[in-house]
């Protein structure tokens, strides 16, 4: 599969596509009342997704900061974000005070949490899933609030369901999913409480290529190791897609918190997607085991009737990863773990 030098990928490339906003965005977040800051935007999505606001701020031509609040550990995040123009605060939220030394917010999109590690440090994970969540919904009481969530919280369904949808009852697994449905559960009682609008973002597997389930099937058929397949099937979708959906779904945010899945339309086979890999690569894929009959799985219409479809397909996906892998694209290094079923991270 050679390719062109000027075809090929690199993380410029990659973010400057990750950044461009839809005429959607445009038109919605002209619709936002006030600023946005994001809370915990130093993480695998938040950069980006404040660029991305950015972005879609300037070509509306409007007059609205979007600030990124984090730790800020990696000195390159921070200047990625000043070059686009995006506000910065360097905070640990965890310390005591700090959310209260944040600036008032109309607008606030809510990403910070843990999930890889938790086992043998359950202890932070709940404080970072829970405590945090608690002080932030009674600092911001009166802003609009995103609060990124995750696909974990429901049970394992049937492949044939269709996946979860929104009135289905949560059953988490395992502490990191039990950690997440605590915060959750407090942002939505600080939405009964003090009548914050909340949206609640029930996010399944975005795809940025250099992380990803997409990345870790690919990786996995490149470098010619077996593949799980008992959690035979997944949601996705592009990671520019989930936080464009992020950004609007301030427009929905509502009390009682309104909930929300956010994933891709398919329900993609584990075994599927690793032979279309192999298609790209040359290879056969190796699998282990056979596939289980449920799976964690959404059900994204309600977002996508509010919202529409995202803009970038499964087969667009399959082959940017691909071409990625190829062009010696960079990883993350933080696998998703797609094949767990008992909770364990």
């Amino acid at each position: 599969m050679e390719r062109k030098i000027w075809l090929m990928w690199t993380e410029e490339k990659l973010d400057t596509l990750l950044t461009i906003p839809s005429a959607r965005l445009v038109e919605d977040i002209a619709k936002i009342k006030g600023d946005i800051m994001i809370l915990g935007a130093g993480g695998k999505m938040g950069p980006m997704l404040a660029l991305l606001a950015k972005n879609a701020v300037m070509k509306a031509g409007i007059d609205k900061k979007i600030i990124a609040v984090s730790r800020f550990s990696d000195p390159a995040v921070l200047e990625l974000l000043h070059n686009g123009s995006v506000e910065t605060i360097s905070s640990d939220l965890m310390v005591c005070g700090a959310l209260d030394r944040l600036p008032d917010c109309a607008n606030i999109i809510f990403m910070a949490g843990r999930k890889f590690g938790t086992d043998g440090q359950e202890p932070f994970t709940w404080s970072m899933n829970a405590w945090l969540p608690a002080l932030t919904a009674e600092r911001f009481r009166e802003s609009r609030i995103v609060v990124f969530s995750s696909g974990n919280i429901y049970p394992i369904v049937p492949a044939a369901s269709g996946g979860a949808s929104e009135d289905i009852r949560p059953h988490a697994i395992g502490e990191y999913a039990q950690s997440v449905l605590a915060r959750e559960r407090i942002f939505e009682y600080g939405s009964l409480h003090y009548g914050t609008k909340v949206t609640l973002f029930r996010l399944s597997y975005a795809i940025a290529l250099r992380y990803g389930v997409l990345y870790d099937i690919a990786s996995k058929v490149y470098a010619e190791q077996p593949i799980a397949l008992e959690n035979g099937c997944f949601n996705c979708i592009w990671q520019g897609d989930a936080n464009e959906l992020a950004i609007r779904s301030l427009i929905c945010a509502e009390s009682p918190a309104k909930k929300l899945n956010v994933t891709g339309p398919e329900i993609v086979g584990v075994r599927w997607a690793a032979e279309e890999f192999g298609k790209r690569f040359g290879k056969t894929p190796a699998f282990i085991g056979v596939e289980a009959p449920d799976a964690y799985l959404e059900n994204a219409s309600l977002c996508h009737q509010l919202f529409g479809y995202p803009t970038v397909t499964l087969r667009q996906m399959l082959d940017w990863q691909a071409e990625w892998i190829l062009d010696g694209g960079s990883t993350l290094n933080k696998p998703t773990h797609f094949e767990e079923r008992k909770g364990s991270y």
